[in-house]
């Protein structure tokens, strides 16, 4: 790795930089509370060809690779946007990671010009109720019906479901118990949302609330045969191929947060005055920032050898997942100090680290819980036995 600065990666910061000075720490308070889209960012991104910078040129986007979409996001989310703004065109950025590798060339011409002009919305749908992270056991199926499946079942945490067209749906084709392998018999559908046999509940949650996570219902719901992705039955595995690349790209996002709120605490320590003296004069909050600050620069560095490493073809399992987890406890130190520092004004909205607080929470749980990168660590990095 060279770690001089690119020229070429410091224009896409600025170019980030200056459409996120047009959206404040205001904006993005006002979409959260409103539970409203952030539409004029979206937009704005869209108009900068921001949201097709992962599809490949020939498909109309920008043909970069995940390097780049890392800068896109942390940026964004450092901006005070946090998740709420990463979320809000994630998926469309390299969400069709399985479609651009395994999709026909027919699908790839139909959809991805589409999704990278910002004109077609896309979700990703694989959590169900009853299965959480053992997507083995999920049971939406697909039954094949002449040139069309027909879908029946339900998915949950399905971010951008109510402002989505399509979805990037996994699906049961084949019965478990009638495969060799428990991940076989899984196939992704390229799914319409916006149909009547399917019904989008927004689930009440704590944070995080300018991009909804809903509830999906599919009842009878007819998919072409022609929007399925790759092989039937072979789903899952065609999943894995960009399950390495949305770990750490949801990593920069997360070091944004915590650059955010370390960016907003330091700013409180220097001015606030108490006892004759700026706080953050005393040890007992300026270890607490440093420490923040060592641990995100840390994981930052990860994010940043994941992303080398994807991009260049290798194998990133490792680096992926602890990018993944080192980014959400650097992230969750950061606002949580930042809280602390603020006292109690720390739960005052017009601080907005109550909001970083939340979000940087939420990456502890997702898009892979904590606990599952230490099992896969210990697995498939240290050589213990697999332990469930």
């Amino acid at each position: 790795m060279d770690f001089r600065s690119d020229d070429d990666h410091e224009l896409i910061r600025e170019a980030i930089r200056t459409i996120c000075a047009d959206f404040s720490d205001e904006y993005w308070s006002a979409c959260d509370l409103e539970h409203r889209f952030p539409w004029d960012f979206y937009d704005a991104m869209a108009k900068g060809g921001w949201i097709g910078i992962g599809t490949p040129e020939e498909y109309g986007g920008g043909g970069r690779g995940i390097t780049e979409g890392c800068i896109v996001l942390e940026e964004i989310s450092a901006s005070g946007a946090c998740m709420n703004g990463c979320s809000a065109i994630h998926a469309a950025m390299f969400g069709l990671h399985p479609m651009i590798r395994y999709g026909s060339e027919e699908m790839k011409k139909k959809y991805l010009p589409q999704v990278a002009a910002g004109e077609l919305h896309v979700a990703f749908g694989v959590t169900e109720p009853t299965a959480g992270t053992d997507t083995s056991k999920i049971i939406t199926k697909a039954t094949r019906q002449g040139d069309h499946y027909i879908v029946n079942g339900t998915k949950v945490w399905m971010s951008k479901a109510l402002e989505s067209d399509k979805v990037l749906l996994l699906v049961r084709t084949t019965p478990q118990d009638e495969c060799n392998r428990r991940m076989d018999g899984m196939s992704l559908l390229f799914a319409d949302l916006k149909a009547p046999e399917v019904k989008i509940r927004p689930i009440p949650k704590y944070g995080r609330n300018a991009v909804a996570s809903c509830e999906t219902v599919f009842d009878d719901l007819r998919v072409p045969v022609s929007d399925l992705v790759g092989e039937e039955g072979r789903g899952f595995y065609h999943l894995l191929a960009g399950l390495n690349a949305e770990r750490i790209l949801v990593a920069a996002g997360v070091v944004g947060i915590g650059r955010a709120a370390l960016r907003r605490a330091v700013d409180y320590a220097n001015h606030r005055i108490v006892f004759g003296r700026p706080i953050g004069q005393n040890q007992g909050l300026a270890f607490p920032l440093a420490e923040a600050h060592a641990r995100i620069e840390a994981a930052a560095l990860m994010v940043d050898k994941a992303a080398w490493a994807i991009d260049r073809g290798q194998d990133c399992g490792e680096e992926a997942n602890l990018a993944k987890w080192l980014a959400a406890d650097a992230s969750f130190l950061a606002a949580d100090t930042a809280v602390q520092v603020h006292g109690g004004y720390g739960y005052a909205c017009e601080y907005h680290v109550g909001r970083y607080f939340s979000e940087a929470r939420l990456a502890k749980i997702g898009p892979v819980p904590q606990e599952m990168v230490m099992n896969y660590v210990a697995e498939h990095v240290l050589g213990l036995p697999r332990s469930y």
